[in-house]
């Protein structure tokens, strides 16, 4: 039923939360697990200021997200896994929900911050955001603390 599993991560333990559910998931189904990794456009920071700055935060960036994705890939393949990376930039909820598309995965695991009342209102939600929109199912997982 599941062929692909799409696993947003963001280089936090609460995103890593979801990775039991969604290998769990993966090995029960012989699913392949794509990592996805969103980042944000750091040259709109330094857009009107310093383009060479500009060019270097986004280096960063990639390097950064590079080496933490290729890191849990490894893992994963290490204990017998079918995994792939992508690596986006741009609006987080929105890139999910495209790759997602374009990739013609069966469902989105990911985890949610469980931030509730002010918080979620000034901080908004990736999750509610992924899952008010999404046309395939929605694995959610509360991160815990």
């Amino acid at each position: 039923m599941y062929r692909k599993i799409l696993v947003p991560l963001d280089g936090s333990k609460v995103a890593e939360g979801v990775l039991p559910h969604a290998k769990s998931l993966a090995y029960s189904e012989g699913a392949e697990l794509i990592l996805l990794t969103v980042g944000a456009n750091p040259a709109l920071d330094y857009a009107f200021s310093d383009p060479g700055l500009a060019q270097q935060a986004i280096q960063e960036q990639e390097d950064r997200s590079s080496k933490y994705i290729t890191e849990i890939e490894a893992q994963l393949k290490s204990a017998g896994f079918k995994t792939s990376t992508q690596m986006r930039v741009g609006a987080v909820a929105d890139v999910i929900l495209g790759v997602a598309e374009e990739l013609q995965v069966d469902v989105i695991a990911m985890s949610t911050h469980g931030r509730t009342g002010p918080a979620r209102w000034l901080l908004g939600s990736i999750a509610e955001r992924v899952v008010r929109n999404s046309n395939i199912p929605v694995l959610l997982i509360r991160a815990k603390g």
